[in-house]
């Protein structure tokens, strides 16, 4: 990331970036177990296959990156930190969980979601168990900071859901909208783990670190909508083209519409229409949105947003924390799963 981002990213391996907080990531995993741990079985049946499912800890690496990187110091671990990254990360997997459930969804990094294993029910109380754990921890922390931050973050969350299914005429689904959604679904979380991470440095610090992390979070999720259009299953651990087949407007779809002709645009509103789609119809729109220029224009939006999040780091001490932040971008733009 240290040549001009509008350039070609090259990818960066999640496990290089994490390197400096490997120690913490470890007892991450441990704290996990530990806050969701329950003996009614049915729950711990379910906590033994979220943990199984977790996924590579991104969000607690920024936040323990952002600590490290606004002076938290590396070397010695913090272990408010590790409970902190824990339960970032305990925020994200409710989300997952709430989020499968309403969309029916059957895989989640090709393993089967907790709705389709068990049931819509489960998953929901599931999912409040996890928000509630993660209320939990962040009392007995007994600091209002953290608390203050997350608050806000999960509520940013839930309304960007039901704007989301709020959103009727698809066609009239704009970048403005999704730009709004994906902050909310996406970002809030990422910039709130860089923000929480940095609770305790200087006010510049940590106001950066949180814009760092919304910028980086949208660029994200730009990139993961470009994977539901050119990567096959085997790579997402999900089925390719579910994004269209659930009727989602995401950023490839809304740029291309407004290139494609009436034939094309028509399509797409069958497509729309249609309560489960062909597999045939899907790869036909894949096809006329990548011709309309759909895929070149989410790019290009991923790396400029990518261009914003790095300048957000020029504030921060030189040091092998911020280095790893700013490869964090590159993963995010360039990963392929």
């Amino acid at each position: 990331m240290r040549s001009d981002v509008s350039q070609q990213v090259a990818p960066v391996a999640l496990r290089d970036i994490q390197r400096s907080v490997a120690t913490e990531l470890e007892r991450v995993a441990g704290e996990l177990r530990r806050i969701i741990a329950a003996d009614f079985p049915i729950i711990a049946e379910v906590n033994d296959h979220l943990l199984r499912m977790k996924g590579k800890l991104f969000r607690p690496t920024l936040l323990l990156l952002s600590h490290q990187a606004a002076g938290g110091g590396a070397g010695a671990v913090d272990p408010r930190a590790v409970t902190l990254a824990a339960v970032v990360e305990l925020i994200h997997l409710a989300t997952l969980v709430h989020d499968d459930s309403v969309d029916h969804s059957v895989l989640r990094r090709g393993m089967p979601t907790v709705n389709a294993l068990f049931s819509h029910q489960v998953a929901v109380i599931m999912g409040d168990y996890l928000y509630s754990r993660a209320i939990i921890e962040l009392v007995r922390l007994d600091d209002l900071e953290p608390l203050r931050v997350f608050a806000r973050v999960t509520n940013e969350m839930t309304i960007g859901e039901m704007e989301q299914l709020e959103a009727h005429d698809k066609l009239a689904y704009g970048e403005a909208q999704y730009d709004q959604l994906i902050r909310a679904k996406t970002a809030s979380l990422l910039g709130g783990a860089c923000e929480v991470g940095a609770l305790r440095a200087p006010a510049a610090y940590r106001a950066a670190l949180a814009r760092f992390g919304l910028r980086l979070g949208m660029a994200f999720q730009i990139a993961d909508d470009l994977l539901d259009y050119t990567e096959p299953e085997a790579v997402t651990g999900k089925p390719s083209g579910l994004d269209l087949k659930e009727h989602k407007m995401t950023l490839p779809l809304i740029a291309a519409l407004g290139a494609m002709g009436p034939e094309d645009r028509r399509l797409v509103a069958e497509l729309l229409a249609t309560p489960e789609p062909a597999d045939g119809l899907v790869v036909e729109v894949i096809r006329r949105v990548a011709v309309a220029g759909g895929l070149d224009y989410a790019r290009r939006r991923a790396l400029e947003l990518a261009q914003q999040a790095e300048a957000e780091l020029e504030i921060l001490p030189a040091s092998p924390a911020r280095d790893a932040l700013r490869d964090s971008i590159a993963y995010a733009v360039e990963r392929r799963s």
